[in-house]
């Protein structure tokens, strides 16, 4: 069993195979984002800031957020101040006289820099005595109970685990993910496919580009490093350490698996990825996401 890591664990790691991979987890080998989303994300979002006489927009806009746009699969903090952001806007929440929260406390504390995890708001609670981020974070610990009583079992996407079998052969994977550890550590495992990794990196451990650095930097050459994931933070990832991305495609997993073991993966082994063939993957994978919600370009 592979058991969640902390940042020294990936600091000390010493490389078994000369190339690593980085993999997402929700949303790019299990489909587990829509469902956590709108079963447990909106639920405890709308009861949490008693939305309920607004809950169509909320869930439209959640789900462009946090599903369908290039913001998708982003820390959940974040999720929440951009959610608040927009609903401010919408003609709905001003009829209804919904007034949503501005969050002074939350966007100092994100802007601070530091973890964006449960324990790292548990502390910020504690010394700052904010009422404003004890409810972030019960709205968040609840969104938590409601993923560990709810999603259970999920298989992966069909060709995930024929891929991570075979890239597990040549490559070190790290999962790398902004989700709690203790939900990806039951997820991997019930899936049995911890069996391919060397780690599993949640949200408690830093940013997915931090998650990257930590395990290969000094480690690996950058072209040595292929990130896969499912959102517009995993491609970041992948920049900000300058190593290769291969996108999960959004509502075509299972054909971007079969792609990966079929040919992107032996052209990531063979230096054969970078350039042309990436950049036309790239482009696949931007235009399925947009950045105007669909309210907006409907006007």
């Amino acid at each position: 069993m592979t058991p969640p890591c902390t940042r020294q664990t990936l600091l000390d790691f010493q490389p078994q195979h000369r190339t690593l991979v980085g993999i997402d987890s929700d949303g790019c080998v299990f489909p587990t984002m829509e469902a956590k989303q709108l079963q447990c994300f909106f639920p405890a979002f709308v009861e949490h800031w008693h939305l309920q006489a607004i809950a169509p927009a909320v869930r439209e806009t959640l789900a462009f957020v946090n599903l369908y746009s290039r913001t998708r699969g982003q820390n959940r903090f974040l999720a929440l101040l951009q959610m608040a952001d927009l609903l401010r806007q919408r003609p709905e929440a001003r009829r209804a006289g919904v007034a949503l929260p501005e969050f002074p406390d939350l966007r100092r504390w994100v802007a601070a820099g530091g973890p964006l995890s449960n324990a790292a708001l548990s502390a910020a609670v504690r010394s700052s005595g904010s009422a404003e981020l004890a409810a972030v974070l019960r709205w968040s610990e609840a969104v938590n109970e409601r993923i560990a009583r709810q999603i259970r079992s999920l298989p992966p996407f069909d060709g995930a685990a024929a891929a991570l079998d075979r890239i597990a052969r040549d490559s070190d994977i790290l999962c790398v993910s902004q989700t709690p550890a203790e939900a990806l550590a039951r997820e991997w495992r019930e899936s049995g496919l911890d069996r391919c990794l060397f780690a599993i990196a949640g949200q408690e451990v830093g940013s997915k580009s931090e998650q990257l650095a930590f395990a290969g930097r000094g480690k690996y050459p950058p072209q040595a490093v292929l990130m896969i994931g499912d959102a517009p933070g995993d491609l970041q990832a992948a920049a900000d350490n300058q190593a290769l991305f291969y996108p999960i495609l959004p509502g075509r997993e299972p054909e971007s698996w079969q792609r990966l073991r079929a040919e992107a993966y032996d052209r990531f082994l063979a230096d054969a990825f970078a350039g042309a063939y990436q950049q036309a993957l790239i482009a696949e994978f931007e235009a399925l996401l947009p950045e105007r919600p669909p309210w907006e370009r409907q006007l």
